[in-house]
This record gives C-alpha cells, structure tokens and sequence, in this order.
C-alpha cells in the first residue's frame, strides 16, 4: 500500500512547493475507489456499532470518461440484510438535493466533508481505463493499520488540497 507522508512542521521545510507538488502527484495516481474507502474507514465509529456490522458498500454509476454524480454507501450486517447509510448527490433535482444525504439516519460529519472532497475533485483521482460503469467498494472492519493510512491520507492529501502551502516570494 502507498503512504503518503508530510514533514510534520511545515515552517521548517525549505523545500514547501516540491512537497506539495509530491503530494498533487501521488493524489492522481490514488483510485477513486481507495479515496472512497479511506472515506469510509475514517467513519466507521459513526455508522457501525462494534456488534453489528460486517461490511460496507459504496456503489455508482459512472460511464467511462465521465464524471461521477451519485453514489450509495450501504452497511451490510449478517445474513445479507442491507442498510442505506446514505447518498451522494452531485446535482440537484426535483427529487433530491445535492451534497449527502442521511434519510433518517445518524449522520457523519466526518464523512460528508471526505465525500465531498473526492466528488468535488473527482480530476485528482483514477478509474481504471478498463473499468465498467458499475462501481462497487467493499470495505471490512479496518485494523489500525488501515485506520493509520486513511488517516495520513486526510493529513497529506485533504488538507494539502484545502489550505495549499503558502508560497513564499
């Protein structure tokens, strides 16, 4: 698995622009179903209690070259039963609004600002170039390794492409 890191004191690196420029770099080589279950991982507390869940899922629908609009996370317990977490919509219609939406669930303000940082910069993350139009994320139970990396992307990633290095003349 990569690992993204970041000096931890950004004052003290002479070298700000090429770290960021590093940063931009290993982002777009990161696949938007990784981006996805980083998301989910860093929400886990918020959506599953310890003596439920067996997994979740991010479906969508996204042809080839085309940006994504929408998209499910749904838990899944024992026995296949299906909960709706909630839905990701990019537009806004008649029948919904955009941004994320929880129904009569809990919500995760966590995960909704990781959702929209990877809907609203959909450029910086891949799809195969073979991948169909049905995207599917399955995500287990993280361990702390996979909570450490998910959160060193939020560190590296998120914030470097929220509040960018300042330049300096």
């Amino acid at each position: 698995m990569q690992r993204y890191l970041l000096p931890t004191n950004r004052a003290e690196n002479a070298r700000e622009e090429p770290v960021l420029d590093t940063i931009k770099t290993e982002t777009i080589r990161m696949g938007l179903d990784k981006a996805l279950q980083y998301a989910v991982i860093l929400a886990w507390e918020d959506f599953i209690k310890p003596t439920q869940p067996l997994s979740v899922r991010v479906e969508y629908l996204c042809e080839p070259g085309s940006s994504l609009d929408h998209l499910s996370i749904w838990s899944v317990r024992a026995g296949g039963y299906q909960d709706l977490i909630c839905d990701y919509w990019m537009s806004t219609s008649s029948d919904h609004s955009s941004g994320t939406s929880y129904g009569n669930r809990p919500s995760s303000d966590k995960f909704a600002q990781n959702l929209e940082f990877i809907m609203k910069n959909q450029n910086l993350f891949k799809r195969a170039a073979d991948a169909g139009s049905h995207g599917l994320v399955l995500v287990f139970p993280p361990d702390a390794d996979d909570r450490t990396e998910a959160a060193q992307w939020t560190r590296v990633v998120v914030d470097a492409e929220e509040k960018p290095i300042a330049r300096h003349n």
